[in-house]
């Protein structure tokens, strides 16, 4: 299979999963009896925030393996899942207070959740501007890679911040599923799924952006030279 196939293959399936996810959030799953209709946003919060985790996971690998590498194919995942990372955490600071003012009375609190959150964010908006502000090619590379390891201590510390300090944000990773109605859990596992799938697509796009920007820039260097 051609990379041009492969790539028209994971974009339809990407587009196809979306579709089936909002099928399964919103006709599926039941109303849940207290919070009601707003309650469907939790499908693309939970998702958006396990897909940011998890881009943001690549990115770490990928910049340890630059480190060891210093090749270009490391820097290109790193910065590709950092991006993306970065998009669904947005997701998720967005999607958060849209279902938290009915829930809790109040668009934003500073939950120890909410506010390690708010912390990654920042992070990885800094790796991004710092890949386009530092201008020599290896420094930015390395210190992006130095970041993007960094970074990711406060992954653990937003995932585990609801079982180290009071708060009111929802467990739902416990036993039991957090009390999911089953049909509840099945649309929030084919919202991730379908979250993860959208991941690797973008990823793809991403990375051959890339590798088309390094060749133009490598051409224009020679046409210049």
């Amino acid at each position: 299979m051609s990379k041009f196939a492969f790539g028209k293959l994971i974009d339809i399936s990407a587009a196809a999963a979306i579709l089936i996810a909002l099928y399964f959030a919103f006709i599926f799953a039941p109303v849940e009896a207290k919070m009601g209709a707003i309650q469907k946003i939790f499908y693309f919060h939970v998702a958006s925030a396990w897909v940011g985790f998890f881009a943001l996971f690549v990115t770490f690998i990928a910049s340890i393996l630059f480190l060891k590498k210093r090749d270009s194919a490391s820097d290109y995942v790193a910065a590709a899942s950092a991006e993306i990372g970065l998009l669904f955490c947005t997701i998720v600071i967005i999607t958060g207070p849209l279902w938290a003012k009915p829930v809790w009375g109040a668009y934003w609190s500073w939950d120890p959740r909410l506010t390690t959150t708010l912390v990654l964010w920042f992070i990885y908006a800094g790796y991004i501007l710092l890949r386009k502000f530092v201008a020599e090619t290896e420094r930015r590379r390395l210190y992006c890679a130095v970041l993007g390891i960094i970074g990711f201590v406060d992954v653990p510390i937003v995932f585990f911040s609801i079982r180290w300090w009071r708060t009111i944000h929802p467990n739902v990773l416990q036993k039991g599923g957090g009390g999911l109605h089953p049909h509840m859990l099945t649309a929030l596992l084919v919202s991730v799924a379908a979250f993860t799938i959208l991941y690797a697509a973008l990823m793809n796009k991403r990375i051959r952006l890339f590798k088309l920007e390094a060749r133009y820039a490598q051409d224009n260097d020679e046409t210049n030279g």
